[in-house]
């Protein structure tokens, strides 16, 4: 079992390290034989080049972002003018996420389900708290996204639990099955899936598959998915990689799970081994999720039927999933707080989960916890929750014990020093990795999704996440979040090695964060 496990993570890790190298090193000798050109024209292209580079810079401060990611471009530009901007061009600016957001707002009016009105619902969080509901106002203007009416809201601390209630959910299906993640792979869990929904596509059920190009390198080829529409089950990959675009960038990570406008599921896990347990490459896998009922699906569907509207010519329609087929439930006996579904999305202008971070920590008044299996921070966020932890707020971060990627874990450890000395706690998470990504503040408001405290996740990745407020699915969050700190172990400052060798390191891998 042991030598399969490594066998497993070697070939997914090589199969990526493959799949994405040949258009790294033909971009790159592109850009060589730009320069070679030029060559020649050496003395008029410096002068040029000179001028070109005063005007990117005066560009990039003038533009609005975030300060740490225009540095790194800033500090590439210096090293290397050319290069620096031929790369920016493709992966540093908005160009791809803008024309990804084109195409997602141009099958807007082919989209079947309409969203809810937020206005009554958004009338009554303000009878109750003024504050906390300019908070749901923010996220729902900045998404277009609405505060809701929460029916029931189920919590999973661990994938395999998560994956159990949407198995049985998938066996339920009637009408349609709607299936989106960052990570597909052959294994028992999506082995398990496809044969539930071969089943079910010969009893009549519309199954559609989304996944994500870039994630799903290595783990899911053309054979997999000429396999699954052999089968009837309709399947289409996101933001293809493409020769010479920024496709690496503005990947879809959300996980989206919708059967017959009934019942959705979200949160941390792929489809992938790891995610339940039946592989352990790092330790005990700490994933989480949720299983939602009410007008919640109406939201996920939407999500789902923008996406895929825009990925592939067979457009859901109302004929499948119209008004008729979203089921709304919430009554009054079943009310149990609030909740906001929404996605990020990098083409917009504002980082909706960043801001929205830093609205809680500065709001939270006892204390606010997070789940993170990276801590890559921007300076707005950094500045928060050392903010928070100086006067007073209970600031805790859950990280891994065991890290799935050595580099990027020894740059979320740089961040550690400055947080600790503010009065945050850190905690590792003992019996392996933890992939969740969740926070909670004061017992009142929290969110679960697929939202990373890093530069991807806050800034180039198309993301989902639950805003949820008053609700009882926060009580099992909270009890989940103290079973991992007691079964982690607490950093400390004098864990943290110091002297001036250390704090430059530790500047350098900060600076280079926003690139991983």
């Amino acid at each position: 079992m042991h030598k399969k496990k490594k066998t497993s993570v070697r070939r997914i890790v090589t199969g990526r390290i493959v799949s994405a190298l040949p258009v790294v090193v033909l971009q790159g000798l592109i850009i060589y034989g730009i320069a070679e050109w030029l060559a020649p024209f050496a003395t008029l292209f410096y002068s040029v080049l000179s001028v070109l580079s005063a005007l990117f810079v005066l560009f990039l401060i003038s533009k609005r972002g975030e300060g740490a990611y225009k540095m790194l471009w800033l500090l590439v530009m210096f090293v290397a003018p050319l290069p620096g901007a031929v790369m920016y061009l493709f992966y540093g600016n908005r160009r791809t996420a803008k024309t990804l957001g084109q195409r997602l707002n141009a099958v807007h009016d082919s989209i079947p389900v309409t969203l809810n009105d937020a206005a009554p619902v958004q009338e009554q969080l303000e009878s109750e708290d003024k504050r906390i509901a300019q908070t749901f106002a923010y996220v729902s203007k900045i998404t277009g996204f609405p505060v809701l009416r929460n029916d029931t809201a189920q919590y999973y601390p661990v994938g395999e639990l998560l994956f159990e209630q949407m198995l049985s959910a998938l066996k339920e299906a009637k009408r349609y099955v709607f299936i989106e993640y960052f990570i597909v792979q052959e294994g028992v869990m999506w082995e398990a899936m496809v044969d539930v929904m071969e089943q079910k596509v010969q009893e009549g059920v519309d199954i559609r598959v989304l996944y994500d190009d870039i994630g799903s390198i290595g783990t899911f080829s053309h054979r997999n998915r000429a396999s699954l529409l052999k089968k009837g089950i309709k399947c289409e990959k996101f933001n293809p990689l493409i020769v010479l675009s920024g496709a690496l960038n503005n990947r879809d990570h959300r996980k989206i799970m919708v059967v017959d406008g009934i019942v959705a599921f979200s949160g941390g896990i792929n489809l992938a081994d790891e995610y339940i347990n039946e592989e352990h490459p790092f330790g005990h896998w700490k994933d989480i999720g949720f299983r939602i009922t009410g007008d919640a699906i109406r939201s996920y569907a939407y999500m789902f039927a923008e996406f895929w509207n825009a990925s592939s010519l067979d457009k859901i329609t109302g004929k499948l999933v119209g008004d008729d087929y979203v089921e709304t439930r919430v009554t009054g006996d079943t009310f149990d707080g609030y909740v906001l579904p929404y996605y990020d999305s990098p083409a917009r202008a504002e980082a909706a989960s960043n801001n929205l971070f830093i609205d809680l920590l500065g709001q939270a008044r006892d204390y606010m916890w997070f789940y993170t299996p990276y801590l890559l921070l921007g300076d707005g966020l950094r500045d928060a929750f050392v903010r928070a932890a100086q006067r007073g707020v209970d600031v805790r971060i859950v990280m891994p014990g065991i890290p799935d990627k050595k580099v990027v874990y020894r740059m979320s450890r740089s961040y550690y020093r400055e947080l600790l000395e503010a009065g945050v706690k850190i905690y590792e998470y003992s019996p392996g990795f933890v992939h969740a990504k969740a926070c909670l503040a004061d017992d009142r408001v929290g969110s679960i999704g697929t939202v990373n405290l890093d530069y991807r996740s806050l800034y180039l990745h198309y993301e989902c996440n639950a805003l949820f407020y008053n609700a009882s699915i926060l009580d099992d969050l909270k009890k989940d979040f103290e079973d991992s700190m007691a079964a982690g172990r607490e950093r400390t400052l004098q864990d943290e090695r110091s002297g001036l060798l250390f704090r430059i390191i530790n500047d350098i891998l900060r600076i280079f964060a926003p690139l991983v």
